[in-house]
């Protein structure tokens, strides 16, 4: 099976270790398989396979995990294909404009 893959170094997911409780939450949650847990903590394994659906932040007793939630990549390769257009991000990471103006 191949994994979904969006636009490489862009997702807005981030991990504040001190913070992860280790319940492994955001691993059962997880469509992508983004993250692992390594001893008593979470890890992201995989960033780029992150669609920022923002079930793991929403599922975090911790609050660890930050995301913008329906704004990065997925919406990106939508609109590219929608357009029939290559996948594109137009700074979301960042907090820019709209993807794909």
């Amino acid at each position: 099976m191949t994994t979904l893959r969006y636009l490489k170094g862009v997702t807005t997911l981030a991990l504040d270790a001190e913070k992860c409780v280790g319940c492994g939450m955001c691993v059962e949650v997880c469509p992508h398989g983004v993250f692992v847990l390594n001893g008593k903590k979470a890890r992201i394994e995989d960033r780029d396979a992150c669609m920022e659906c923002g079930a793991c932040a929403r599922n975090c007793p911790g609050e660890a995990i930050t995301v913008q939630a329906g704004v990065g990549c997925a919406t990106g390769v939508i609109m590219g294909a929608l357009r029939g257009t290559e996948p594109c991000c137009d700074g979301l990471a960042q907090g820019g404009s709209p993807c794909c103006g």
